[in-house]
């Protein structure tokens, strides 16, 4: 009987592990389609477990939304260490803003989750602490070498990069690469060389982290 009973345990846990990851599967579609307000009840039937099998794995949201981004989120930082290690500082800056704005395109979740904050104990907030400081040190780099215009500063750039990708998100199922020509666009208002004076002063962090982040509509109904 012990044996049998071994025998079904061993069931219950791979059947357990297999419903975690169906639902980890669905939610990354569901958030990189519709943003992280994507409806749970929409998750669980397309990962073809109840309600309650979704919430036996992550209690909350915030827990199934940490566990479906954190190794893209934990992706992009591998990135910025990537584009540090560049020699040319511009290059470098380049090749991650263009990384993020690529990102940013193709999932709405992480679009989402660079402007949402998890509790910040969180596994994807401390990831996403490591990757700010990466980029302000991106950041620095181009003003020290003098590519960088001096006059913007990393409010500036995050926002100029998130209302990119953002304008452009109407014509992408058209033309899913014009965030590109945009960017593009973006990248030559940032270096030194082209630079006017610019009128007024940047945002600080706290009124573009507000500005950013959705108030509405509320997250769908499970």
């Amino acid at each position: 009987m012990s044996e049998v009973r071994a025998v079904a345990d061993r069931q219950r846990r791979r059947d357990a592990r297999d419903n975690r990851d169906r639902v980890l599967a669905a939610a990354r579609r569901h958030f990189a389609a519709e943003g992280l307000d994507a409806s749970l009840s929409a998750i669980a039937r397309a990962a073809g477990v109840s309600i309650g099998t979704l919430y036996n794995h992550f209690p909350t949201r915030d827990l199934l939304i940490d566990a479906a981004l954190r190794d893209l989120v934990l992706d992009s930082v591998r990135h910025a260490e990537r584009s540090l290690a560049v020699p040319d500082p511009w290059t470098g800056l380049v090749n991650h803003l263009t990384a993020l704005a690529q990102w940013q395109a193709a999932d709405r979740g992480f679009t989402d989750i660079c402007v949402r904050s998890l509790p910040p104990d969180s596994p994807i907030e401390q990831a996403k602490s490591e990757g700010h400081q990466l980029f302000q040190r991106l950041l620095q780099r181009a003003w020290d070498s003098g590519q960088l215009r001096p006059d913007v500063d990393l409010t500036d750039v995050g926002l100029m990069l998130w209302s990119v990708v953002r304008a452009t998100e109407t014509v992408r199922p058209l033309a899913p690469d014009a965030w590109r020509r945009h960017v593009a666009i973006l990248l030559d208002a940032l270096r030194a060389e082209a630079a006017h004076p610019l009128p007024g002063a940047p945002l600080d962090p706290d009124t573009l982290r507000v500005a950013m982040t959705p108030q509405a509509p509320a997250p769908k109904p499970i």
